[in-house]
């Protein structure tokens, strides 16, 4: 059980970059501990830039700098399944050819999605389930309906570096995925919490809902640009019921230092 979040921001929106994703970041930060990392892209980035590391969500926490042109943000916690993430290639954001992206669940045919790729598994031993989910965007350029090929459980988010100024989210089956809209703001998480942290330390007012099963969406400048209808596939069940915290404590720790870090602000 991973944790995902992220922004599209208008380029005249005053939320501090740096506070709101740490923001989301403390929201989500009881949903893993194997890793965790971040990505952004803004202005004249060409490619988005990638932090990750192999520790828990307050061992970033103070460390994330997130530039005040950028206005993407993909955030990610690892409660890994597949791929171990002693290797750094495991563990999100994940790169797939132009595609940089992050999810939450389990994709059970990732082999055979990317036998047909020979970009695939670029770096030595990488196995990470994940990058079937960024093969099928980067190959299908984005199709809403290459995501019906997938098996198993998904909510994700990514950046293309050919499609400057839009990010990507989509949720399947099995994993929660919630929005945030605010007048220039688009957040998204994997919980509701996460939104009301970010709401409640940028000052920006949100309206809040719950992504739908098979819902693909195009977010751009603050605003949702396009949301399209996918067929998941629902056949996948999970063996076991996972609790919803997986990395206790990580929570109220980063809550704890966000608020004494957005004092000193």
């Amino acid at each position: 059980m991973c944790g995902i979040a992220g922004y599209s921001l208008e380029l005249r929106s005053d939320v501090d970059r740096t506070l709101a994703a740490q923001a989301l970041l403390a929201g989500i930060a009881d949903r893993g501990a194997d890793a965790v990392g971040y990505a952004y892209r803004g202005g004249q980035d060409e490619y988005p830039v990638v932090t990750k590391q192999r520790t828990a969500a307050s061992r970033l926490l103070e460390r994330i700098s997130v530039p005040a042109h950028a206005d993407e943000l993909l955030i990610h916690v690892r409660d890994y399944t597949k791929g171990h993430p002693s290797i750094p290639a495991n563990n999100h954001p994940v790169r797939h050819g132009p595609v940089v992206g992050i999810h939450n669940g389990i994709i059970t045919n990732d082999d055979e999605l990317l036998a047909s790729h020979s970009c695939a598994r670029s770096e030595p031993r990488m196995s990470v389930d994940s990058e079937a989910i960024f093969a099928l965007a980067a190959h299908s350029h984005n199709d809403p309906r290459a995501l019906e090929s997938l098996a198993g459980s998904m909510a994700s988010a990514w950046l293309d570096q050919r499609e400057p100024g839009t990010l990507f989210a989509a949720r399947g089956v099995g994993r929660p995925l919630w929005l945030g809209r605010g007048r220039h703001e688009v957040f998204f998480a994997s919980t509701r919490a996460a939104l009301e942290i970010v709401s409640e330390y940028t000052g920006v007012r949100l309206k809040i809902s719950e992504v739908e099963d098979g819902t693909f969406l195009e977010l751009q400048d603050g605003r949702v640009a396009r949301s399209v209808c996918f067929r998941p596939d629902r056949s996948y069940v999970e063996e076991r019921t996972l609790p919803a915290v997986r990395a206790p404590g990580q929570s109220a720790y980063c809550l704890a230092r966000l608020a004494v870090i957005a004092a000193a602000a």
